[in-house]
């Protein structure tokens, strides 16, 4: 697979990577640890090699599995976690406080059964910490060289400024995809401007942009999406007409809607890395494949005009969340 550059300070990554957030978090039940393991090392088999966890999914059991699963090839991996919840529960308000930063860091280290971490963000601003105070900490943290790289994750154009000027950031990771394009407005010319690069995730919308969801799917009980207003019964209803359109591209292509969301991320920037996540091989299999998609200008062009023709109805996050994003 090709490798991208995040950032000026040439952190190289898969073009794709893998968001292993669904193994144990947000999606139900948690995938069985030894099939967590095989997946992940199938992940790297089949080419990709920017692995993205954080300390909120289940406590650091998360960043348990991945770094089982990445130890006999860890120095050939790029490792991404994250830290600033309190207590690492995302339930619980928002916590980046310098010496809450370097517990987590230790905490992740052990977890990842590694000496350094190649990406750590800010899971989300802390208005309550100057956004200079935390750049500082992780400055400090790669002089020590316990991180080797450091994002932001849901943050707003000025924060992002504002980090930058501190110690450069080498990534943003927040929600892209032809269901979501909010980033389009400020946040990716930002990042072009200042060198940054852009990580995706929800790439697939959630598993919307999939074409296997539609107003009649019943999701598991402790599933995230039970509470997103964009996943009621009437708004993925509305909402087909975006997965009509991709599975009118995917026939053109001899490809699968899912594959086509993926190379239409990769064909929009140089420097934007998405990671998918999936528990299934096949879907696995799949994505990788997304990579190997080409999209001409005519293509984009077409795409784009589709896209302004179709209202995406519903909120992505329910009130509570949205609070946190953007700042």
């Amino acid at each position: 697979m090709e490798k991208r550059i995040l950032g000026n300070q040439g952190l190289a990554v898969s073009a794709l990577g893998l968001g292993c957030m669904g193994l144990t978090f947000g999606y139900g039940p948690a995938t069985d640890e030894t099939e967590a393991v095989s997946l992940i090392r199938n992940a790297f088999d089949l080419g990709i090699t920017f692995f993205d966890t954080a300390e909120a999914y289940s406590q650091g059991g998360n960043e348990i599995v991945l770094g089982k699963a990445v130890q006999p090839f860890r120095n050939q991996v790029v490792i991404a976690t994250k830290f600033g919840f309190q207590d690492g529960d995302a339930t619980k308000g928002l916590d980046s406080r310098p010496e809450r930063i370097r517990q987590v860091v230790e905490n992740s280290l052990k977890h990842l059964q590694t000496d350094y971490i190649d990406l750590l963000y800010q899971h989300r601003v802390d208005p309550n910490i100057p956004i200079e105070e935390v750049a500082g900490t992780i400055q400090e943290l790669i002089n020590e060289g316990k991180i080797k790289h450091w994002g932001l994750s849901e943050a707003g154009a000025e924060t992002i400024r504002k980090a930058h000027a501190v110690q450069p950031v080498a990534a943003l990771q927040s929600e892209y995809s032809m269901f979501f394009r909010d980033a389009e407005k400020d946040i990716i010319p930002t990042l072009e401007e200042l060198g940054i690069g852009f990580v995706p995730f929800s790439p697939l919308g959630k598993g919307f942009l999939t074409g296997t969801i539609n107003e009649t799917t019943q999701f598991d009980k402790d599933d995230f999406r039970n509470i997103v207003p964009r996943f009621s019964e009437e708004n993925r209803k509305a909402n087909q007409t975006l997965v009509n359109l991709l599975k009118k591209l995917a026939n053109e292509k001899e490809a699968t809607p899912a594959q086509i969301a993926l190379a239409w991320l990769l064909a929009k920037k140089s420097f934007i890395a998405p990671i998918p996540g999936t528990t299934k091989l096949h879907r696995l299999k799949e994505n990788v494949g997304g990579a190997t998609v080409q999209l001409s200008e005519n293509d984009l062009a077409k795409i784009k005009q589709s896209l302004t023709e179709i209202e995406i109805v519903g909120e992505r996050y329910p009130q509570h969340l949205q609070n946190r994003v953007g700042k």
